[in-house]
């Protein structure tokens, strides 16, 4: 019997392993489908994407036919090890805007709004560059800048002031908007997963149980309350007893999908796969949003993108010194900005990326390249996520209904005029 059950040790689920189990009086079992992180490409950052994205270690996830797409299904790569999707994403180190959070707070949520928040970002933080009023030393996760900005990088920060946007050295202190480069999620040149910042350095601890190849199947209740949960262990259906908490860490495609699987849920959609409705709850799987977005592709007339970094002087550069190419957390530099000037907030965010960053980086282009591209921040169309069948091992059916609010295409389509005219600048010939 276990105090505390932790399902997924991913973003939520390491940090979570890391503060209950600090009670020695408590104990705690973190159960992750994945395997460990020991891949070598989850640890140099540079090979993010290409690298680890419809590996092992990820769950490989497509959305359903998007016909706003041109009926395509589009992957979404979720991380199925431990750190979850911080062992595989771009170590980019952003927080919500202000207004997200007191928004939120505004809606009926007391505890969320910024200055309730702001002291556990802090807490957690090592900010290489030192405490401020944003930003906290001595915390588990470390935060840096990047260690070898690409040269295309910093011509792009020059070209986008150019273009009017202002120059910002720290998208998550007073003020968001702007463009600059941003920090990552990185020490001495390696990933810093939220598993090598909060669950490894507490491995040893007694109260802790870490097991990996365990996939949870179902959570049970009585009179209302989570008392048990079921998972599949090394070819063997086990059930742990629950004492005091469930904690359901398997982000927005596990964590409703468990739900369902559990009989909690929209009572129709349950009934149609001849699931016991447990509890009725029409919300969950619903309102599923993402933020999509575009890209321009260029090439480069020198040979200095990403494309160099597998070269043997490049990589004994990374292997002797940490520093150089490999250390690139891909999407270097980046922008916030409105697109209309009555929004509460930023409504685009730019990612640039000195390579070929096309079809998640597995299409590969010939020669150097860079990429800039606008992701909408705060998308209206709203989509569901559904059971395929009973079965836990199958794919869930994800449909985020991209641009089925047509106002969410206006903002993407002036990004990408900004994006141009950056491109197309001075700086860049």
């Amino acid at each position: 019997m276990a105090d505390y059950v932790i399902i997924g040790a991913g973003a939520a689920g390491c940090v979570l392993a890391n503060r209950l189990s600090a009670d020695p009086s408590v104990k705690v079992l973190l159960l992750e489908a994945g395997q460990r992180d020991s891949n070598f490409k989850i640890h140099i950052p540079a090979t993010y994407g290409a690298g680890l994205f419809k590996s092992a270690i990820d769950w490989n996830y497509n959305t359903v036919q998007q016909p706003n797409m041109d009926n395509r299904q589009l992957f979404w790569p979720r991380g199925k090890v431990l750190g979850g999707s911080t062992s595989i994403n771009a170590m980019i180190y952003i927080r919500g805007n202000r207004w997200d959070y007191d928004h939120w707070r505004e809606r009926g949520n007391p505890g969320w709004g910024y200055s309730d928040v702001l002291p556990y970002f802090k807490k957690s933080e090592h900010q290489e560059r030192g405490e401020d009023a944003w930003h906290g030393v001595g915390g588990e996760w470390n935060v840096a800048d990047l260690i070898s900005p690409n040269p295309l990088t910093q011509t792009y920060v020059t070209a986008a002031e150019r273009a009017g946007l202002k120059f910002n050295g720290d998208f998550n202190g007073a003020d968001q908007e702007g463009c600059g480069i941003y920090q990552v999620s990185q020490k001495q040149g390696r990933r810093h997963s939220t598993a090598a910042a909060f669950l490894k350095p507490i491995l040893n601890r007694p109260n802790l149980t870490v097991l990996t190849g365990a996939v949870v199947t179902q959570i049970g209740l009585e009179a209302g309350r989570v008392v048990r949960v079921a998972y599949r262990h090394q070819n063997q259906n086990k059930i742990e007893i629950v004492d005091r908490e469930v904690l359901v860490c398997g982000g927005a495609v596990n964590s409703p999908q468990l739900l369902m699987l559990s009989g909690i849920g929209p009572a129709d959609h349950l009934r149609q796969l001849n699931i016991p409705v447990v509890h009725d709850l029409p919300g969950v799987g619903h309102n599923l949003h993402d933020h999509i977005a575009a890209g321009l592709f260029m090439y480069a007339t020198k040979p200095i993108s990403l494309s160099q970094a597998t070269k043997p002087r490049h990589v004994l550069e990374y292997l002797l010194f940490r520093r150089g190419l490999l250390t690139s957390n891909v999407g270097e530099g980046g922008a916030f900005i409105r697109t209309q000037g009555d929004i509460p907030a930023p409504d685009i965010q730019f990612h640039f990326g000195p390579v070929h960053y096309l079809n998640h980086g597995m299409t590969k282009l010939p020669g150097d390249g860079f990429a800039l591209g606008p992701v909408l921040l705060r998308p209206k169309s709203r989509g569901t996520l559904r059971l395929r069948s009973a079965d836990p091992t199958a794919e869930p059916l994800i449909d985020p209904a991209y641009l089925t609010d047509p106002t969410d295409l206006e903002p993407l389509v002036e990004g990408l005029k900004l994006a141009q005219e950056i491109i197309y600048s001075a700086p860049f010939d």
